[in-house]
């Protein structure tokens, strides 16, 4: 996939947040309850809610979920949170308030984020000397 764009890039990182909150919590190794299993009788269940747990991701979503973490290591630090907190659904209120920066600060700093990922996606580096505008504007 040699033609990326922006909304691509941000899809692939939502994935990437999906696959890393649907993975099993680690555990200390060792870890083991020396209670016995509770037992429950017909009368404990009924009119309970059945427990649905979501499918673990397979191993080509893990994959793609590890190449595109790896793609923030290309970002500045408060970028690279921002870009990670919106694939996990945060608020641009929260995202604004703990980087101390206003809506239209943020979403510049989103949008130049994923606009470098493209660039280097696509073999290209993005130039040093160039406005955040110019950059997302040869991506869009």
């Amino acid at each position: 996939m040699d033609d990326w764009t922006r909304a691509q890039v941000a899809d692939r990182l939502e994935l990437a947040a999906e696959v890393m909150k649907s993975l099993p919590p680690v555990r200390p190794q060792g870890y083991a309850s020396t209670w016995p299993d509770y037992l429950s009788s017909f009368a404990d269940l009924v009119e309970q809610e059945p427990k649905m747990k979501r499918p673990l991701p397979s191993p080509r979503m893990i994959t793609q979920a590890d190449e595109a973490m790896l793609w923030l290591r290309w970002l500045e630090k408060d970028i690279a949170q921002i870009l990670w907190a919106r694939a996990n659904r945060k608020v641009w209120k929260g995202i604004c308030w703990e980087q101390g920066i206003g809506r239209a600060t943020a979403n510049r700093r989103y949008e130049f984020g994923l606009a470098v990922i493209v660039w280097r996606l696509s073999g290209l580096i993005p130039p040093k000397k160039r406005s955040m505008e110019f950059v997302i504007a040869k991506t869009a």
